[in-house]
């Protein structure tokens, strides 16, 4: 009368084991993760909006952003390029546009508040009719600033500008060629007329 007992407690013993079987399964997987490349968080077709007391200041639009998350920085990443949209405070008008091939917020424990942007960086201004064309942008949401290093490419409806490095304010009203080339090139308002010093002038590869 007592086998029914022991086949039970050979089935609690076996559904016992494969319960710590798996769980020891599954931790052995955890642990070959690297938390240094993998994402907390995964968002697809990812939409920011930030305004203030009903007036709409910026919109930011992105295919896929991943989140990072270590002890003193948290950052999300932007492996589908990133587009910015900027709006004039007064009249509420589209006025700056950002757009790169990927992009990068950094969030440190300290308050900093700093954007990458890299590859086929482009900045408009749309109300001054001004371009910025670089690799690697920063942006500083604190401190209301972009600025970069590298290679600019400055245009405007007057003419073009091309050096290193460059300082703005965040709508790109006011941008600074830190170093600039020289060279010369213009455009004749009346005509299609184009003038460009070749010689001096240096500018992005084209993409294949």
């Amino acid at each position: 009368m007592r086998v029914p007992c022991i086949f039970n407690a050979i089935a609690s013993t076996l559904v016992l084991a494969f319960v710590v079987y798996s769980c020891k399964s599954n931790l052995a997987e955890a642990q070959k993760l690297d938390l240094s490349v993998t994402p907390i968080q995964v968002v697809d077709t990812m939409l920011l909006i930030n305004s203030d007391n009903g007036r709409l200041k910026m919109r930011i639009e992105s295919p896929r952003m991943e989140v990072y998350e270590y002890d003193t920085l948290s950052y999300n990443y932007f492996p589908k390029g990133i587009h910015v949209f900027g709006y004039n405070e007064e009249s509420q008008l589209l006025e700056t546009t950002i757009v790169a091939d990927e992009a990068r917020h950094n969030k440190y424990k300290h308050g900093d508040d700093i954007w990458s942007a890299y590859g086929n960086v482009v900045v408009k201004n749309i109300l001054k009719r001004e371009m910025i064309e670089t690799d690697t942008l920063y942006w500083d949401a604190k401190n209301k600033e972009i600025w970069t290093d590298c290679y600019v490419r400055l245009s405007s409806k007057d003419g073009m500008m091309q050096g290193y490095g460059m300082r703005s304010d965040e709508m790109a009203r006011n941008s600074i060629l830190l170093h600039p080339f020289d060279n010369t090139f213009f455009v004749d308002s009346d005509s299609t007329k184009v003038v460009i010093d070749t010689l001096n002038f240096i500018g992005p590869l084209q993409k294949k």
